[in-house]
């Protein structure tokens, strides 16, 4: 064993007192950051060497600063993201939702969809419906001047369509054209505040986070801006906790013009999504 591995078993172990959810993972990403290598190839570093600001970063993640936030980038299916303070870090119970959408919009059979990301943070979504829906047309909305830093930088010579503003008015000069409607939205109620987890809670920003009492206002919201871009039989996928499967259908009511209001799980069976298509008149 080099240097570099047994630097990393000691610094699992840490990372592991510390609480941090995977720390081999973390440890070994860690060393191939500083080291400038893939993590297949940390056995290759030579002993002499070992970069002791690796211990800097093992300090940081150790504090539960975001594992992405040290090294400045998040994988996201097949992207490689900018992102850091300002941002929310894309999670991959996200990707269920992506992949869902992407199968929505191909059954659609357009020619070139139209589709709207709401509240997109580092452009991950957005982008991932641009790379894997070729040629799909997509907008991508978010609030944030921070944020938007990092969705501009990502989405830069994409066929991504940036646009600084709040997801409730965004796009009026697309309304019922769009064909698809989709957002990962903040969802927390402000009472959970004290249970999220460290990594979000210091270092995510607070509006991709909370939103009201509830959790449900950004959403409640969204299902209006929704109503307001689709057109008739167009679709609208929305992110949510897995403990609020049993109320985010419901505010995409048939009274509100909406049919096939329904849950989906993630990766891990639990409830992630809603989606709803926007009735026929």
């Amino acid at each position: 064993m080099n240097l570099l591995l047994a630097e990393v078993a000691q610094a699992t172990q840490r990372l592991a007192d510390a609480g941090v959810p995977s720390p081999r993972f973390d440890a070994e990403e860690l060393a191939a950051h500083v080291h400038g290598v893939k993590r297949s190839q940390l056995h290759t570093v030579a002993d002499a060497d070992f970069d002791a600001r690796y211990w800097e970063a093992i300090a940081r993640r150790e504090a539960r600063e975001p594992l992405q936030h040290i090294t400045g980038r998040a994988f996201f299916r097949y992207l490689e993201l900018a992102v850091g303070p300002g941002v929310f870090v894309p999670r991959p119970e996200t990707e269920s939702v992506v992949g869902w959408a992407i199968d929505a919009v191909r059954a659609m059979d357009v020619v070139e969809p139209l589709i709207v990301d709401l509240c997109t943070g580092s452009g991950a979504i957005a982008l991932a419906l641009a790379q894997e829906v070729p040629r799909s047309r997509v907008h991508a909305v978010e609030l944030s001047e921070e944020a938007l830093g990092y969705a501009r930088k990502n989405v830069a010579g994409t066929r991504v369509n940036l646009h600084h503003g709040d997801a409730l008015t965004a796009l009026p000069e697309l309304d019922g054209q769009v064909d698809l409607v989709v957002s990962n939205p903040p969802y927390i109620p402000l009472t959970e505040w004290e249970y999220v987890a460290p990594e979000a809670r210091d270092h995510d920003p607070q509006l991709a986070l909370f939103s009201g009492e509830d959790g449900l206002d950004t959403i409640r919201g969204i299902e209006r801006t929704a109503h307001r871009l689709l057109r008739p039989g167009g679709v609208v996928v929305v992110e949510h906790a897995d403990t609020q499967g049993g109320q985010v259908p419901w505010i995409f009511t048939e009274e509100k013009g909406w049919a096939d209001a329904a849950d989906h799980p993630d990766l891990n069976n639990r409830p992630r999504f809603a989606t709803a298509r926007r009735a026929m008149p």
